[in-house]
């Protein structure tokens, strides 16, 4: 059975690859070329070094297996590591693959500054980069110039839709706990970006607390509970993932409100938990942030690897769900 799941999820995953690929392509924007940045070499097995933030959700080990599934596929050898939540881990383990001297380094930043640096140590070395999920800061690193892509979602619009959704949900009426991802990471801080600029908008909305949760369910339930002591005239949550949100939705029953309908959740990532959430009526909607990032960043290697012109930016586009989709939508939960 486990076999047989997997085969479908590749099936389901390898035209969504392909399709956002093609999306991206047409955007028109910046690109890079072959003799612009350190090329990859023709040859296989590629050794391919993959250095990962931590793989304490669901988001997390989902994005490293679609790295495990494409390896064959694509003809690569992968170096693997975890930071377990640690920046300096994680610059470390991309310091030991730039000295295994890898052919391509692929990872996500766990923050956008602290990991800026280690993308030129990378260039100057050598080896071709590609970020996948979170960026790096780009007056430090820029895409195009240091480093071929970055591959990821609009997390902007990802909190446009959050903020959206809730706005109608609440008719423009709600007082608002924000629960933030990891301070400093490019999705938290362009999440809340896009959330705050769509409330700001709506004087019947305020944000009347937000706080980090660090992209994690327990923190996000620990961070809940103390806010809800200091906000109990609470209507709303808005959370940067769906751990957090299932966290939120365990503190909110333990303080006897009903999640749902005392007060309605927003979220993002589009995990099983998070569907299933929505489908029992506690959680209102979830943007999804598609964690399969390996077909797509074997296709720009590829076409890099050819010469062809690669887009500073392979956005991703993502799903929404809520009550009137989710039960259709089960199969795109992980």
């Amino acid at each position: 059975m486990a076999s047989h799941n997997r085969d479908s999820r590749r099936q389901r995953l390898q035209p969504l690859a392909a399709a956002w690929l093609a999306i991206a392509m047409g955007f028109g924007m910046a690109s890079a070329q072959a003799d612009d940045l350190p090329k990859i070499p023709n040859k296989k097995p590629l050794k391919v070094g993959f250095a990962q933030t931590e793989s304490n959700n669901p988001w997390r080990l989902a994005e490293t297996q679609s790295f495990k599934e494409v390896a064959a596929r694509c003809g690569w050898q992968m170096v693997m590591t975890d930071a377990n939540g640690s920046n300096s881990k994680q610059v470390s383990d991309i310091q030991s693959m730039i000295a295994q001297h890898v052919d391509l380094l692929v990872f996500p930043p766990r923050e956008e500054k602290p990991l800026a640096p280690v993308v030129l140590q990378a260039k100057k070395a050598g080896i071709p980069v590609i970020l996948v999920d979170r960026n790096v800061d780009q007056s430090v690193a820029k895409a195009g110039r240091d480093y071929i892509t970055f591959i990821g979602s609009d997390f902007i619009d990802q909190g446009h839709r959050a903020a959206d959704w809730l706005v109608k949900a609440t008719g423009g009426k709600a007082k608002i706990i924000e629960l933030e991802g990891t301070t400093g990471a490019s999705a938290a801080n362009d999440r809340k970006k896009g959330f705050d600029e769509v409330i700001a908008k709506n004087p019947g909305m305020s944000i009347i607390a937000s706080q980090s949760g660090d992209f994690a369910r327990d923190k996000g339930r620990q961070v809940m509970e103390t806010l809800l002591q200091a906000h109990p005239d609470v209507t709303a949550v808005y959370a940067h993932n769906d751990e957090m949100a299932l966290g939120a939705i365990a503190a909110i029953k333990a303080a006897g409100k009903q999640p749902g309908k005392d007060i309605q959740i927003v979220t993002i990532d589009g995990t099983k938990g998070g569907l299933d959430a929505i489908a029992a009526g506690e959680l209102g909607a979830s943007v999804q942030s598609s964690p399969f990032f390996g077909p797509l960043a074997c296709d720009v290697a590829q076409k890099f690897a050819k010469g062809e012109k690669v887009p500073t930016w392979v956005k991703v586009s993502d799903r929404f769900y809520d009550k009137g989709n989710v039960q259709e939508s089960m199969q795109y939960g992980y």
